[in-house]
């Protein structure tokens, strides 16, 4: 299949456009010339989009906040960070998107992270706009009192454009359940209200989701069991190569396993290890999630698995392949390299892991291929859940929390074939997502104005 960009002089125009007010911003440029390059038969059918600016303003912010954020560490020294809150898109809702505090943040990866977000956001259809955050704080190697001093600091600047009807912020790289503790806490102590609707991603003893830790995994793997069925396939018995070893992997993994599949890698910064037996998912969880080691721990403990240190996790051979990682990890020769191993499936568990040329092959070579914007929309929508739940003060049952999970992504699994098939690029699940969830958006801004 090949890649589905079509011709349109108003996208060219915005892309320029784009290009020359956002330099230095390759990941948000990136991720605006993939969704208006897909959505062209939508703006050829509704001609109206174009004549509204509604290009236009999609790709320019809402608001965007760039703060300071000052703190000492445990040598009583100062250091400073600088924080980010990109308010992208709430046509269809309060702002939603995660916080990631990880040293590469800059304005740019925030931007393609909330302009993503706007579109992963519509396909859930739970009334949701796009916005992401974050700071270049590592809270790695920081101690817990660290952590806390800066989550404080920069709750400080941040909470006065957050609030349940406004922006809610939730975990991503970097901000997990310790993070989200303390900066829940300090917007308490702050505003003076338990405003439990206002952050998601919490502890379920005060206000969190069930499944809202698995969410994000376990939707990924529900996506790709209907791309699957689709073709009359299933999951038993197949291969899987999974990169990272966040929550996204760990719980991606886990699913995979139930569902009959042999996940066989996990990888972080250091290198990856092939299991051959299958992931020890108990072992991994003990080395990620309570002792916060690496990877090579793993094979250390671990007879069947071998640590590649550097080197790419996808020269491992594979039916399915689950990028859980970061951005534009997976490349053209990786693609090439996945393909000739005999590859059927790919499904983005991070924010767009696979770079254009990657996205390219894997389509041109007719192996089925999720966006992450539509296979990783678990975790927010499970977040949209927690909301719900905190907003009638309700508490699901994991079994209830992960049966709706899924019913919502076998919703946006079918919105994006169903898309791809109408605009004239049937399977093709980019061109589907992208559009399925453009003229939602489109259509909100349309009835509310120009504003």
């Amino acid at each position: 299949m090949p890649s589905a960009v079509f011709p349109h002089a108003a996208v060219d125009e915005v892309l320029r456009t784009v290009l020359a007010r956002n330099p230095g911003e390759p990941e948000f440029h990136q991720a605006v010339t993939e969704v208006l390059e897909s959505i062209a038969p939508a703006l050829v059918e509704r001609p109206e989009y174009v004549e509204a600016g509604i290009l236009e303003r999609l790709v320019e912010p809402e608001r965007q906040v760039l703060f300071r954020v000052p703190w000492t560490d445990d040598r009583n020294r100062v250091q400073v960070n600088r924080g980010f809150r990109v308010q992208f898109n709430s046509a269809l809702g309060p702002y939603k998107g995660g916080l990631r505090f990880h040293p590469t943040v800059n304005l740019g990866i925030i931007k393609f992270l909330g302009f993503e977000q706007i579109f992963k956001n519509a396909l859930t259809a739970q009334g949701i706009g796009g916005a992401k955050g974050g700071s270049d704080f590592d809270p790695h190697g920081k101690s817990d009192a660290e952590i806390m001093r800066f989550c404080q600091s920069f709750m400080d600047e941040l909470y006065r454009h957050l609030g349940e009807h406004t922006d809610v912020p939730a975990g991503d790289i970097g901000v997990g359940a310790r993070e989200i503790g303390y900066l829940f806490g300090r917007y308490r102590k702050i505003t003076n209200r338990h405003e439990s609707g206002m952050f998601t991603g919490k502890g379920v003893a005060w206000g969190g989701a069930e499944v809202r830790t698995e969410a994000t995994g376990y939707g990924a793997v529900f996506f790709l069991e209907q791309m699957l069925q689709r073709r009359g396939q299933g999951l038993e018995g197949r291969r899987a190569i999974v990169s990272g070893a966040g929550n996204v992997a760990l719980y991606a993994i886990e699913k995979l396993q139930q569902r009959g599949a042999l996940p066989i890698t996990a990888s972080d910064s250091s290198g990856y290890v092939v299991d051959e037996s299958g992931i020890d998912l108990a072992l991994l969880k003990q080395i990620k999630e309570v002792e916060r080691g690496r990877v090579s721990d793993y094979a250390a403990r671990r007879p069947s698995a071998r640590f590649v240190a550097g080197g790419s996790v996808w020269d491992v051979p594979g039916e399915l392949a689950l990028p859980c990682a970061t951005q534009n990890e997976l490349d053209g020769a990786a693609a090439a390299t996945l393909i000739r191993n005999g590859l059927v499936a790919v499904v983005e568990g991070a924010n767009m892991p696979c770079t254009p040329d990657a996205v390219d092959a894997f389509r041109g070579a007719r192996v089925l291929f999720a966006p992450g914007k539509a296979a990783n929309a678990g975790g927010v929508a499970t977040s949209a859940l927690e909301m719900s739940q905190n907003a009638s003060r309700q508490r699901w049952t994991f079994s209830d929390s992960e049966q709706r999970l899924q019913a919502i992504i076998v919703a946006v699994h079918d919105q994006a074939f169903e898309a791809a098939e109408r605009y004239g690029a049937p399977g093709d699940y980019v061109v589907g997502a992208n559009t399925a969830s453009f003229v939602k958006v489109a259509d909100a801004m349309l009835a509310q104005g120009v504003i």
